[in-house]
């Protein structure tokens, strides 16, 4: 069995790997509690905090202000990125799906001034840093997805007598749908770890963001950690139902493996 642990492609049963994450966890914050120096606090602590939050309506209201941004941002992305995916197999507007795909590599802080001066408030600020800051990781996801489409599908749409166009709707458009939301789910978390950065530029409209800097202020580590916790289980709970979404409207990708991650 402890061999089993340790050797490369060895497949554990579902109830062996659950109780060897279990273990893992409690051995982690074995170790936590541990090296908690009074300036860390310990699991405990951050537990209490945790619960008594969750009786609170400051969380549960800043925690729906950041979700409603965040999908808003989401559906903006998606939508200009498939735009652009699409259109990336046009020679015209190829050149534009590869620069968006570069964007990645520029950093939010040096633009914050600029989408100042372009936005009119600070919401559409927030949106408009969230969703440059999505859509070229949504761009170089679906790219990557068209590109790696089986040659085959091309040529059986040719061999149908499908023009281009035809073409380009059944292979990419429609054969690569349930891609959308695998991409969404596994670009999900870029977006949440954004939220708290755009957030901070105009706390006036609250957020988890917005409360989280709040106790960072202070130095209150304790609900840090516990708004910490509480942001990785929204993003766990998203993963999650964003997978159960993608099998349901896409039984067939549960065939083919899917729901890994």
């Amino acid at each position: 069995m402890v061999q089993t642990l340790f050797k490369p492609f060895a497949k554990l049963s579902k109830q062996s790997f659950i109780t060897l994450v279990v273990l893992q966890v409690i051995l982690a914050l074995l170790f936590w509690h541990t090296a908690s120096n009074g300036l860390i606090p310990q699991p405990l602590k951050v537990a209490k905090a945790f619960v008594s939050m969750l009786g609170s309506r400051q969380l549960l209201d800043n925690t729906l202000i950041s979700l409603g941004l965040t999908v808003q941002a989401m559906l903006y992305s998606i939508a200009i990125t498939l735009l652009f995916a699409y259109l990336s197999v046009v020679p015209f507007f190829k050149g534009m799906a590869q620069f968006l795909v570069k964007c990645r590599y520029l950093t939010l802080t040096g633009l914050i001034f600029i989408f100042t001066l372009l936005t009119k408030d600070g919401s559409q600020l927030k949106l408009s840093l969230l969703i440059f800051g999505i859509v070229p990781f949504f761009v170089t996801s679906f790219l990557s997805v068209i590109l790696n489409s089986n040659r085959q599908e091309y040529e059986l749409c040719q061999t149908l007598g499908y023009n281009n166009w035809q073409t380009l709707y059944e292979v990419i458009i429609v054969g690569k749908a349930d891609q959308v939301l695998e991409i969404l789910r596994q670009n999900f978390a870029i977006a949440w770890l954004m939220i708290t950065l755009v957030e901070g530029l105009n706390m006036s409209e609250g957020g988890i963001g917005a409360l989280l800097i709040k106790y960072n202020k202070y130095n209150d580590l304790t609900h840090v950690l516990a708004i910490q916790l509480v942001i990785f289980l929204i993003g766990i709970g998203f993963d999650y139902l964003l997978g159960t979404v993608r099998h349901w409207l896409f039984p067939y990708t549960k065939l083919n493996g899917g729901h890994k991650a």
